[in-house]
């Protein structure tokens, strides 16, 4: 039995002190801090960490990898920010990072915060008609009675993503007739309870259709609030419209300098004519260029190999993202195709426990790990450039085992976990030990 599974307030906050003299803070007690008023006590002023592993460079044998090697640091932080990261020193009175793996905090690119079963009674996903139509005609019956808590199941699922390492997300909201704008104004009040240790931008997402039901005065609406996207639904199969539903959401983009993130889930022509004409619309307006995103976009893993090329290379060129969920089964996405044309590649659970799947862990690590079984990224350096996904593309060492973070200047966003190296993490999806987001440990 763990004797801080109900570690007191006060005690907390005496533990948490004894923690910067020198002692250990337990995950458990970290654990406590989600909950406790006095989350901060640890980082008001600076926040010093010793033996923390650090990836420091490769190893080779015959100009292959084979190895990572690391050493223990000592690491300062100051304002959210880290401001020193100085060879370890084992007597310094310091929280004791006991050795484990530091690296960048997950990120969640994709999921719907807005809308779970999660924190309340578990709900496999009922058998489904109609496709998409069908699915939306569904969320306009239960979504009244959703809203009714769903502040309260976002915080729980912010935990759930909390406790395997992730500190941001990139959250969807639906913005359609049924929720209005209440979907929203509820995920804010939740992220605004969880301000301290979780971060997220919104998409203005209209999942009931921009026009196949009238989304359009509530987006125009949510577009002037503080989201940072608007997003989309399968234009020509919702909409019946390719060209006018992308032209009016490019516009409302523009209008008030927000990014766009439309789901794709289209596998056929149509699919494949919306991806083009958004890649010529960003094309028109290079103000959107690197704040475009196609999530799914399932139409790049049926064309063929010579046309999966062809649209990689212009969507490089327009800076258009995909954030995809890694499919697995009868669908495979290009990803390394994707790579090699310099496209972002993003990640997220997408679903959590919702009437959409049942199947979402909060792991973004994992869907690193599932993206390198599927392509066969199986040595060490594969391994470790396939950390990226989960981290939002950013590593600790580069292609050439330089080190490039963590460097004085970064947010103090840092994950622990048991792991010797960014590639054992990934392989082995490795145990989360700690979170610590702009200076705070949250986990």
């Amino acid at each position: 039995m763990n004797p801080f599974n109900n570690i007191s307030r006060k005690d907390f906050i005496k533990n948490s002190a004894l923690a910067l003299g020198g002692l250990t803070l337990t995950p458990a007690m970290m654990n406590a801090a989600v909950t406790s008023d006095d989350k901060n006590i640890l980082t008001k002023g600076k926040l010093s960490l010793k033996n923390v592993r650090l990836e420091t460079g490769f190893e080779y044998e015959e100009g292959e990898v084979a190895a990572t090697k690391t050493d223990l640091f000592c690491v300062e932080i100051e304002n959210g920010k880290i401001t020193a990261v100085s060879p370890n020193q084992p007597n310094a009175k310091a929280v004791d990072a006991k050795g484990f793996l530091m690296l960048p905090a997950f990120k969640d690119m994709h999921i719907h915060l807005d809308k779970t079963f999660y924190g309340g009674q578990w709900q496999a996903v009922r058998k489904r008609t109609g496709g998409v139509k069908g699915m939306i005609a569904l969320e306009q019956q239960i979504l009244p009675e959703m809203l009714k808590n769903s502040t309260y199941k976002a915080e729980k699922l912010i935990e759930l993503l909390q406790s395997k390492g992730t500190s941001f997300a990139r959250s969807h909201v639906n913005i359609e007739p049924t929720s209005k704008l209440d979907s929203l104004k509820n995920l804010q009040k939740a992220l605004e309870n969880k301000k301290s240790g979780f971060e997220a931008e919104l998409v203005a997402f209209p999942q009931h259709g921009v026009f196949y039901t009238d989304s359009v005065p509530y987006l125009k609406e949510a577009a002037a609030m503080d989201i940072d996207f608007i997003g989309g639904l399968d234009p020509s199969s919702i909409d019946g419209a390719i060209e006018k539903t992308i032209d009016f959401t490019v516009q409302l983009a523009l209008d008030h300098n927000k990014g766009i993130d439309i789901h794709l889930h289209e596998t056929g022509e149509s699919g494949l004519k919306t991806v083009e004409y958004l890649i010529d619309k960003v094309n028109e307006n290079p103000a959107l260029k690197g704040k475009t995103y196609l999530s799914h976009c399932f139409i790049l893993g049926k064309i063929d190999k010579v046309k999966q090329e062809e649209t990689a290379e212009k969507l490089g060129a327009a800076q258009i993202g995909i954030v995809s969920t890694v499919p697995f089964g009868s669908l495979i996405m290009p990803i390394p195709i994707l790579y090699k044309h310099g496209v972002t590649v993003l990640t997220g659970n997408d679903s959590i426990v919702d009437h959409w799947n049942t199947f979402g862990t909060g792991s973004v690590l994992q869907k690193a790990n599932l993206m390198a079984q599927l392509y066969g990224y199986s040595t060490e350096f594969l391994l470790s450039r396939s950390l990226k996904l989960a981290t939002a593309n950013i590593l600790p060492l580069d292609d050439k085992g330089n080190q490039q973070w963590p460097k004085v200047g970064d947010r103090a966003d840092l994950v622990f976990l048991n792991a010797g190296c960014s590639a054992e993490a990934v392989s082995r999806i490795s145990q989360v030990e700690s979170l610590i987001h702009q200076g705070n440990i949250v986990f």
